[in-house]
């Protein structure tokens, strides 16, 4: 089997910082190791919360970053204008296709709503066969322990197969999620 290298990175994250300064910490911690890694993030293009965090650590570090927007949060998420390239959707469901599109792993930090419903969005296609590639969840401070207890809920109520669990790999931080996608390399 031939596999290509990976060259993108899609995060999904909060456009908000949260209550632990660990999320912004690891944030940029993560932006700056893809720019050393040689590694071109893919995020939603906010300038905001952790979003702006990945982006501009990534940026500062000589990496590269694609921003993917609708028009119609452009202004709310005050979308960040010195990237590698900006992409304008027209909804949030091309923005979510484009990210992944053009992305060889997905991890998801802390985030809202949004981030969940990419991250769902993602696990469903990877349940049914869509894809194959890496989801990682960056665990910072236990952010996502209440997620993993749900996917084993679900699993044990007979809601899905074991393999559900196994198709997302946890890290507890940016240093270790670098180490993952080194290894997925």
């Amino acid at each position: 089997m031939i596999t290509k290298p990976m060259e993108s990175v899609c995060v999904y994250c909060g456009s908000r910082h949260g209550d632990d300064i660990a999320f912004t910490h690891e944030a940029r911690a993560l932006g700056k190791g893809l720019a050393a890694m040689g590694v071109r993030l893919v995020y939603g293009a906010g300038d905001v919360g952790l979003m702006g965090e990945v982006a501009r650590a990534a940026l500062s570090a000589g990496g590269k970053a694609v921003g993917v927007i609708p028009r119609h949060i452009l202004e709310l998420e005050v979308g960040l204008r010195d990237l590698t390239a900006l992409i304008l959707t027209d909804t949030m469901h091309e923005r979510k296709k484009i990210m992944f599109a053009n992305a060889d792993a997905v991890v998801a930090l802390p985030g809202g709503a949004g981030t969940l419903d990419e991250l769902v969005e993602v696990l469903t296609w990877r349940q049914l066969g869509l894809h194959a590639k890496p989801l990682i969840l960056m665990n910072a401070g236990g952010y996502w322990d209440p997620f993993l207890a749900l996917i084993d809920h679900v699993i044990a109520k007979g809601f899905a197969a074991e393999s559900l669990r196994h198709f997302i790999t946890v890290a507890a931080d940016a240093a270790e999620t670098l180490a993952l996608l080194a290894e997925h390399r």
